[in-house]
Formats: C-alpha cells, sequence, structure tokens
C-alpha cells in the first residue's frame, strides 16, 4: 500500500513568515506535525511519502504512485484543501482526511471518501482495522482525550528538512483555561494531558540522528499548563540533554502567568527556551472579562511582558480587536501597550468567532453569525456583526497596524525590547545561511528599503550597546519586513 499525506498550501498570513524565509532560503517555518506523527501510526509495511504543498509542489508522479491519499490541514488552508481534494478526486484516489479543518468542517467536503477526526490516537486504528477488512465507514469520531504516552515518534525523515525554519514537536495537549474565543478545550478538554520526558528526549534525539541541530518549537498551545511535570520531570531532562552538545533553541507558547514563576522561567530559559507567544488578546479590562481571560485580568500587563523579557525569553504577543466592549479608543490604546511592553512580534486580529468556541454559540443565538471563519485573523474581516461600526473597526484595525509596522515605532520597538531583554544561554549559532541573510538584509533592508535609515540606525545602537543582541536585531529587522508586506493587504 502506498500512502500519499498531503499537507495544503498556507496562505500568507502574518504567522507564515514567508517574506523572511526568503532572506534563509526555507519555504516554511514548520512541517506538518500532525501527518508525521499519523505517518508513525500507520502499518509499518506500508509505504509513506510526503508532500507538503508550502515547500513543493504535488507532481504528477506523486498521484500516479499513491493508492491511498491521507489529506491533513487547518481552516485558514481550506481554499488549498478543496482544491487539493478536487485534484486528488479527479485522479480517482481514495481520500482520507482529518485534523483541524476536517473535524470542525467535515459536512463541507463532500468529495472525501473518510473523515478520521479528533485525535488520531483514538480514531485511527479503528478505521485502520475496518480499511484492511474492506468495510471502512465514512466517518470516524470520539470524545475520548487519549493517553499521549502511547503516541510515537513522527517520522520526521518523511519531510524536507532543509527547507524549513524549524522542526517541531508536541508535549501536551489541552489547556487550563476556557477562553471564549478559543476552541482548543472543547478539542483537547481542560486537563493538560502530557508526554514523558523520556518520550520527548527520544523525538529530540531522532531529529539529531536525522542531523537537525537548528531550532525546535513546541507546538503546545499552553506549554506551563502542568507547571508541576515540567519543573520535576521535562525541564530537568531538557537540561541535562543540552549538556556537552551545541545548543538547540527551543521556543513555545504559554499563558501571562509564567511571570508569577520565577523558578519556572528561569528552568525554561536554562532548557534552551529563548521565546514564547503569549496570548494578551488587549489592555481593556472589560473585554478581557468579556472573553473570560480571566488569568489576564487585575495584572499590569506590561510589567508582566517585561519580567519574561528580563528572564531571557523573547515574548511574542497575539491581540484582538473587535471584542464588544471595544470602543473606537482601543486602536491606540493596543498601539500604545504594545509599544511600552516592547514586544516586537505583536500579532494584532480582528476577533473571528471559531466553530466549536462558546464566542461562536453565543453569536449564533444572537442572530450575529455571516458565515465561515477564514482561520486567518489578521485579513481584515470578521464573520460576525460586531458592536462597533463595521467600517470604524475596519478603517481602525488599518491604522492601527499601520502605526505599529511603520519603520519608526517598529524600529523603536525593537530597543525598547533590547533594553529589557536578558541573553540566552542558548542561542542560534551563526552559520553559512545566517551570514548570508545579513547579507541580503543588508541590501535589501539598508539599501534598497524605506526603513535604511532606522536599519543602520538599530545595527550601530545595538553594536555599541548591545552587542551580545545584534544576530537577534537583525532578525527582528527582516521580520518587519515581513510584517509590512502583510499589512499591504489591508490597505484600500
Amino acid at each position: 500500500m502506498n500512502v500519499l499525506l498531503l499537507y495544503p498550501e498556507f496562505p500568507d498570513t502574518f504567522w507564515s513568515f514567508k517574506h523572511a524565509l526568503k532572506f534563509v532560503h526555507k519555504r516554511a517555518s514548520l512541517p506538518p506535525l500532525g501527518l508525521l506523527t499519523v505517518a508513525a501510526m500507520l502499518p509499518g509495511a506500508w509505504a509513506k511519502r510526503l508532500v507538503d504543498l508550502n515547500v513543493r509542489t504535488l507532481g504528477g508522479p506523486d498521484l500516479a504512485w499513491a493508492d491511498l491519499v491521507l489529506v491533513s490541514g487547518m481552516i485558514a488552508q481550506r481554499d488549498s484543501a478543496r482544491a487539493l481534494i478536487a485534484r486528488c478526486r479527479a485522479a480517482g484516489k481514495t481520500i482520507v482526511a482529518g485534523g483541524p479543518l476536517f473535524t470542525l468542517e467535515h459536512e463541507h467536503f463532500p468529495e472525501v471518501d473518510h473523515f478520521v477526526l479528533n485525535e488520531a490516537e483514538s480514531t485511527l486504528p479503528e478505521f485502520l482495522r475496518d480499511f484492511e477488512q474492506g468495510a471502512a465507514r465514512r466517518v470516524y469520531a470520539s470524545t475520548d482525550l487519549p493517553d499521549l504516552r502511547q503516541t510515537p515518534v513522527p517520522m520526521w525523515e518523511l519531510a524536507e528538512r532543509r527547507r524549513y525554519a524549524s522542526m517541531s514537536l508536541q508535549y501536551s495537549r489541552g489547556c487550563p483555561f476556557d477562553c471564549e474565543f478559543c476552541n482548543i478545550t472543547s478539542m483537547f478538554g481542560h486537563r493538560p494531558r502530557t508526554k514523558t520526558a523520556a518520550q520527548v528526549i527520544a523525538e529530540l534525539d531522532s531529529l539529531r540522528q536525522l542531523g537537525w541541530h537548528g531550532a525546535v518549537f513546541f507546538v503546545d498551545d499552553n506549554f506551563i499548563g502542568n507547571k508541576r511535570a515540567l519543573k520535576e520531570e521535562l525541564l530537568p531532562a531538557l537540561i541535562r540533554w543540552q549538556q556537552g552538545r551545541r545548543g538547540t533553541p527551543f521556543y513555545t507558547e504559554a499563558s501571562i502567568n509564567l511571570a508569577d514563576d520565577a523558578e519556572l522561567m528561569r528552568l525554561m530559559v536554562e532548557a534552551g527556551f529563548n521565546q514564547v507567544f503569549v496570548g494578551i488578546e488587549t489592555p481593556e479590562e472589560a473585554s478581557l472579562a468579556e472573553c473570560n481571560k480571566r488569568q489576564n485580568r487585575g495584572r499590569d500587563l506590561v510589567a508582566d511582558v517585561k519580567r519574561i523579557q528580563r528572564a531571557g525569553l523573547e515574548v511574542q504577543g497575539g491581540f484582538i480587536v473587535g471584542f464588544d466592549h471595544d470602543t473606537p479608543t482601543i486602536f491606540q490604546r493596543q498601539v500604545e501597550f504594545i509599544q511600552q511592553s516592547g514586544i516586537v512580534t505583536a500579532m494584532v486580529g480582528l476577533l473571528q468567532a471559531m466553530p466549536g468556541t462558546k464566542l461562536y454559540q453565543r453569536l449564533d443565538r444572537q442572530g450575529r453569525l455571516l458565515g465561515d471563519t477564514t482561520g486567518d485573523n489578521v485579513d481584515g474581516t470578521t464573520n460576525f456583526i460586531p458592536r462597533m461600526n463595521r467600517e470604524t473597526l475596519r478603517q481602525g484595525y488599518r491604522s492601527l497596524l499601520e502605526q505599529l509596522y511603520a519603520p519608526r515605532p517598529y524600529y523603536q520597538r525593537i530597543r525598547t525590547f533590547l533594553r529589557e531583554y536578558h541573553a540566552p544561554r542558548i542561542s542560534r549559532s551563526i552559520n553559512w545561511e545566517s551570514v548570508m541573510a545579513f547579507v541580503r538584509a543588508n541590501f535589501r533592508l539598508g539599501v534598497l528599503g524605506r526603513e535604511r535609515f532606522h536599519y543602520w540606525r538599530l545595527l550601530c545602537w545595538t553594536l555599541f550597546r548591545r552587542p551580545s543582541h545584534f544576530s537577534l536585531a537583525v532578525t527582528l529587522s527582516i521580520y518587519g519586513h515581513h510584517f509590512r508586506k502583510i499589512c499591504r493587504v489591508l490597505r484600500p
């Protein structure tokens, strides 16, 4: 049995880093971890091939080779997934689909033969048994929350690793919080389930054996959901693993209460973590209450961010506008908060109602839903009727992004961040790839770019004031180039 695993193309979004990746000649930030994990769960005798359309095209010989096609993806990949499925159907292939997009919207894909929904550890074994007996049903779904200690090491050997900026692994699923706009708890539950430290080390060893020495993203939606397991098991194991090796940088996602735990931050930095994405959402207390973001309420969020930065973790922030309690003053308040906190990578999106969330259910009851979400909350659209005038919301959002990513405020924000940030113990090593990225940045940003004055001024400032952060300053400058490209989509 020849199995072709297909991953649809992402649109050009904030998090694609498409325009930044060109500086290091990479095609995508991360490989499709879900498909690589599913590949390891398929029968060993089956031949497997991965085609990630974000790094290469799907050729006719790939389809001709396949007996069975497996497709996975997220909501933002919906359009690409439709085109991909149509092509596989035209080629007469048996199509199996799973992952977040199909778990939420499988009824919208009549061309698919079989759906393996929810978590594959629960639904894939039953499908495989029925399929081998020629009696597979169309839909396999489960409300079970499987034990991750049974999850195998992903088949990273299927991925074209040199085309990616980072590799990825998953330590836990689930989140103890219950934000109204988030569907993580509806899919994975409130109690964080974790792999063992030995499993994580085995996955890292597997990557090392394949020659990977770059960054690794822990894709957990809230890495610190189980602090006790982190402190007592995983982080000490990661610290031991890093010893005697060329350091591997890690990054992940966590809730803002990370700032409350100095020991946890210290252990994360010692283990090799140097970046963390935090969902801050808004400085407006009423909006935080509205969306049940209780972990962010009653805090000095700027002070929390700076505390994490001083510990050695670069904070990347998620922000939202469009809550019912937002007024037209929110746009400038967001700008002021982000500039003051020094969050350079600040992803500000319009609120969208995702299927499976309490927000979606509430808006549906209120008759305010307008259609499906695009899954891309920086595309300038909402899929519901906001309380604020729609044009006021759209224009305010445009203005917010233009202020954040215009060269002057963006480069000011980098300096604000670098003043606070403590150099991590493990950082990326200098190689030919990074040298060439620096050369390209000097030309594209320092010669051709409209930000050239700010670029050279930042490099000079960093060289004399924060020389240990010089490569980071260049990297963040390159990110700004990508963000400005994305923001242009929203201009009239």
